[in-house]
């Protein structure tokens, strides 16, 4: 082999490498542990306007996982569960620490774990602890409109559980009180894409019943499903789309209508007329839901009881 030979091979080698170095890794390979900065400057207040008092202001770790704290600010801080509205929690409490130090805890139990600084209480973040659940076959079935069992939207199908390759992530209300999380399959061509839905109380991650929300799901601007006035008794509804028309992005958005019993709706709590955006997006191979989440306090506007205008993003 002549020289010229030679260094066209090891040229090919060294571009496969620097390819291969390129692409990323599984997006969600490990939520075994999570660092939060609390940047200089956050004594002072204007980074809430920013949400950037706690860098990230949400992060996310399985159970058991551990969440570390440094304080890179010139002040003390603490780290402390739960919410300057509200108080203190009880999960766990950093004590003031100093500049310069770390604090670090391990979450053992589900949930979502809202946290704040007593010192400087407009410092706020969030832990997500999510559950490692074995997936179960897959069983469908479908409750049509007007069945004594049907608590969906006509054409909706139920999925018992969902697709094997899903994830999770969730999206907070803007009065903090409310998070919603969506665990979706990964979207695949010609085939259905299976979605989950769960509210939870933002201060102690329970599952907020009588949640009344509209759905929408597009994928390339193209509507796949959409129900309205759906209300979720236990907090929770399952989904099942019909077969995708490619394995793009698929945008979902939950328009949050309140909680209460559906025929009581001039009662109804929380949240009213916020829109919660969520992108279900492919990459590589893995499905990455990112939470371009946007909570506008939309007003709603309702002329009879099933009509409502909700603007458009």
């Amino acid at each position: 082999m002549n020289i010229s030979k030679k260094i066209m091979i090891n040229s090919l080698f060294v571009l496969f490498a620097i390819v291969v170095s390129m692409i990323p890794g599984p997006v969600f390979a490990d939520h075994s542990t999570a660092a939060v900065s609390l940047p200089q400057g956050t004594s002072i207040t204007g980074c809430e306007t920013t949400n950037e008092c706690f860098i990230p202001s949400e992060v996310t770790v399985d159970i058991g996982g551990e969440v570390t704290w440094s304080n890179d600010d010139s002040a003390a801080h603490t780290v402390t569960a739960g919410s300057a509205a509200v108080g203190p929690s009880g999960v766990f409490d950093s004590s003031l620490f100093m500049a310069g130090t770390t604090f670090s805890h391990t979450f053992e139990a589900k949930g979502v774990f809202p946290y704040f600084c007593i010192v400087h209480p407009w410092m706020e973040g969030i832990v997500l602890v999510q559950g490692v659940e074995e997936a179960e076959p897959a069983e469908f079935e479908s409750k049509g409109i007007g069945s004594e069992e049907s608590e969906y939207a006509p054409g909706t199908l139920v999925v018992r559980a969902p697709s094997e390759e899903e994830t999770t992530v969730s999206g907070i209300s803007a009065d903090g009180t409310i998070r919603a999380e969506i665990t979706a399959s990964n979207p695949i061509s010609d085939e259905k894409m299976s979605l989950e839905i769960k509210f939870r109380d933002s201060n102690d991650g329970s599952v907020k019943e009588h949640a009344n929300y509209d759905l929408v799901i597009t994928q390339n601007d193209l509507e796949i499903l959409s129900v309205f006035g759906e209300h979720a008794h236990e907090g929770t509804s399952i989904y099942l789309t019909p077969p995708l028309r490619s394995s793009d992005q698929v945008d979902i958005k939950v328009t949050m209508l309140g909680f209460g019993l559906p025929d009581e709706e001039s009662n109804w709590s929380g949240p009213q007329g916020e829109i919660l955006i969520f992108n279900v997006v492919p990459e590589f191979g893995t499905v990455a839901i990112v939470v371009m989440f946007v909570a506008i306090s939309a007003v709603v506007l309702m002329s009879s009881k099933y009509t409502r205008v909700i603007p458009k993003l």
